[in-house]
């Protein structure tokens, strides 16, 4: 007995190594890449000394165990995740987005019906994150008019874009580790929609569990939005300038309302030395008329982005001046930044201070809570307190944060989408759907073409290119794969291949099949679903060959299996997205997710003797 133990001692230490894997990283005591990059050392210390102690199974070289860094999966989960942050920089969803909640009054079943279907089809060909951000606006806004809490939405959103994972091969990057390993084992490749046939009808399953259940089992409880109303619900003076071609040329106010800005309230309009003020009958726009109006943040951020026209102009950067970037506009934040008490700024009008030369900003807009402002933004004269809406490139910004004169509320910045380049990241990303999608080219070529179109055609700059390729999860599938190869070489997974199958096999292939399904789906929620798929695939191939039947519906077992991440936050980034705007707790995914994995486990159960003729 002691003997078989230290023959087998590179299994052992490979089987402890991955289980403190697993236990570290469902802590979060420690970051998640400095225990995936811990795994990889004392894996290669451990496979070093293989050369000089007598063992069972296979020797691992440092080649092998780094593979995982230069994987072809690896790398194309990161392009996709440059082209998930194009379409998201250049507010290629934002239109969508709009049309739909423009639609909710006259239609809202449908209309929420369809913002999931949406959901549901764009996170079959794209990574799921960029769109789970777009939509969490969406589906808090339905859920005011709904009058409903932000969480009996926010669970269903994160899983409808999982459920569409289970569809294609590039659904998740689950799908593409686990196709990898059984391309380069058995010389097998998957079909792009191999999975589509029983990914759909699992879809099903969940989407009716969770339209029964969601009215039971997720809490009602107000989402982050609800402690945050006040602030972005804040008013700022703006001022909108109408220019030769300007749609608003010519509109005549309704109810002392202008159908164009139906989301501002227009408090005074300046024509020449003549002032008009509200209700506005009988007033007509004009070229060179000027705009003062209240609006929200939200409201006057998404009038720059649909109008990259209207930001150009204001902007108007001096000496054909260009950003890093060479862009003669260049890439604009946007942030609140408050009048600090003895600033130099109180008492002086904005026009006069000369604020663009001074700080190389815009400012949008002001928010003043005493009192009511009709003026021309350039004529407000400054408060303290006053918080103002400032528009710039960053580096104006960094100056700025030393500034004490202005205190920059750094929680508020963000980055105004590209939107006149949204057309030609739709149009790329179709492309690469339908060059994978039709073999036209394999997934990687063109997920690489893809990413790199999306920086040649200014859709990203590298920073940000850069930003999108998470440290976190290319760190944790190369100890993933690194992890599944221990498993393997030291014949670690055979041996767990066997025990389930000596365990299960008097029960059937079937029995095998849906224990192992269940095994995977709860490992899925406590690891995650890519370091799960890549460690179960060696384990379900070598169990189908024990039971000498095709491999095919076990990996594919393990693929479904791998996307039941519902039952943790920490089982899927979007999860974790939407955790804050749902205000839930741990035990929130438990008592809704849970469930839910159980019910996909069954139905996989009932469908797989018939799909794959069992």
């Amino acid at each position: 007995m002691l003997a078989d133990l230290a023959a087998n001692w590179p299994m052992i230490v490979s089987v402890i190594v991955v289980i403190g894997a697993i236990y570290f990283y469902t802590r979060d005591k420690y970051p998640m890449e400095l225990v995936s990059i811990t795994v990889l050392c004392v894996l290669l210390v451990v496979f070093y000394f293989q050369e000089f102690i007598p063992h069972r199974g296979e020797s691992l070289s440092p080649e092998e165990l780094l593979s995982g860094f230069g994987n072809p999966a690896l790398i194309t989960i990161m392009a996709l995740l440059v082209v998930g942050q194009g379409l998201f920089q250049t507010g290629a969803l934002d239109g969508p987005s709009r049309f739909m909640m423009s639609s909710y009054d006259a239609r809202p079943f449908l209309t929420l019906i369809a913002a999931f279907t949406a959901v549901f089809v764009t996170s079959a060909f794209i990574n799921n994150t960029p769109v789970v951000v777009m939509f969490l606006p969406i589906m808090a806004a339905f859920a005011e008019k709904m009058r409903l809490s932000p969480s009996k939405l926010m669970q269903p959103l994160s899983f409808i874009s999982v459920f569409a994972g289970m569809t294609t091969l590039i659904g998740t990057s689950t799908n593409l580790l686990a196709a990898d390993i059984y391309r380069s084992t058995e010389g097998v490749s998957l079909g792009f929609f191999e999975l589509a046939p029983v990914g759909l009808i699992l879809a099903a399953a969940g989407v009716i569990y969770m339209v029964f259940a969601s009215r039971f089992l997720l809490p009602n409880r107000e989402g982050l939005e609800a402690s945050l109303v006040s602030r972005s619900g804040r008013q700022f003076i703006a001022q909108i300038a109408v220019t030769e071609g300007n749609p608003l040329v010519g509109q005549t106010a309704i109810a002392g309302m202008f159908p164009d800005l139906a989301e501002m309230t227009v408090r005074m309009i300046q024509r020449g030395e003549s002032s008009f003020l509200p209700p506005f009958d009988d007033v007509t726009l004009q070229a060179g008329d000027m705009l003062i109006v209240a609006a929200t943040r939200k409201t006057l951020t998404d009038t720059l982005a649909s109008q990259p026209d209207l930001l150009r102009q204001m902007w108007q950067a001096k000496d054909g001046a260009t950003d890093e970037d060479g862009n003669t506009t260049p890439r604009l934040l946007l942030i609140e930044a408050v009048v600090a008490p003895g600033s130099r700024m109180i008492g002086r009008a904005i026009e006069q201070l000369g604020f663009r030369r001074l700080t190389n900003t815009l400012v949008l807009g002001v928010q003043r809570r005493s009192r009511m402002i009709r003026a021309r933004l350039g004529d407000i004269r400054l408060e303290a307190g006053d918080t103002l809406l400032l528009c710039g490139p960053s580096a104006s910004f960094k100056d700025l944060r030393v500034s004490r004169d202005l205190l920059l509320l750094e929680w508020s910045q963000v980055e105004l989408p590209v939107t006149e380049k949204s057309h030609i990241s739709r149009i790329i990303t179709l492309g690469l759907v339908i060059a994978a999608a039709t073999g036209a080219l394999d997934i990687l070529h063109a997920s690489v073409l893809g990413a790199v179109a999306m920086i040649i055609t200014g859709c990203l700059n590298i920073r940000q290119a850069a930003r999108s390729l998470d440290l976190r999860i290319f760190t944790l599938i190369a100890a993933a794969i690194a992890m599944g190869m221990a498993l393997d070489k030291s014949g670690a997974a055979l041996t767990l291949a066997q025990g389930v199958v000596d365990l299960v096999s008097p029960f059937g292939t079937l029995a095998v099949l849906s224990i192992l399904f269940l095994l995977v789906a709860v490992m899925t929620n406590v690891l995650s679903n890519s370091a799960t798929a890549v460690l179960f695939t060696p384990i379900a191939i070598s169990a189908a060959k024990l039971l000498g039947v095709d491999p095919k519906p076990f990996v594919l077992a393990v693929i479904y299996a791998a996307n039941c991440c519902f039952a943790t936050p920490i089982a899927y980034q979007t999860n974790l997205l939407v955790m804050g705007p749902g205000h839930y707790r741990f035990m929130d995914y438990l008592k809704f997710g849970g469930p839910l994995v159980i019910v996909i486990w069954i139905a996989f159960t009932v469908i797989a003797p018939f799909r794959f003729s069992l």
